[in-house]
């Protein structure tokens, strides 16, 4: 099995590009940006995390079945996102019962 070596400068601009990210992240948190406030988190988020699994973590310059672990990690991750983004929008739709007392208002 034959290793592939990574040119040092590569994980020099991949280091560089996740200070980027995360100085824009920090950027992005004093910004209202109503209901994309999370998406805009989430979508950095998930480009450093892309960055740290294919360049850190080699799977850039590893074997087909390696990306076909990584696609099914993310697409479990999507759907555990999507799951728990529908559970939080739509909590009001149905009102609690009329003896429930609320302490929100």
């Amino acid at each position: 099995m034959s290793q592939h070596i990574v040119p040092q400068r590569v994980y020099l601009t991949i280091f560089l590009a996740l200070i980027a990210l995360t100085s824009l992240t920090v950027w992005a948190a004093f910004i209202d940006l109503g209901a994309f406030n999370d998406v805009v988190a989430l979508g950095i988020a998930i480009t450093k995390a892309m960055l740290v699994i294919l360049y850190f973590m080699h799977v850039r310059y590893s074997s087909r079945l390696t990306w076909a672990f990584v696609a099914v990690g993310f697409l479990f991750l999507l759907i555990l996102l999507v799951l728990t983004m529908s559970d939080i929008l739509t909590r009001e739709w149905i009102p609690p019962p009329s003896g429930w007392t609320s302490s929100l208002q």
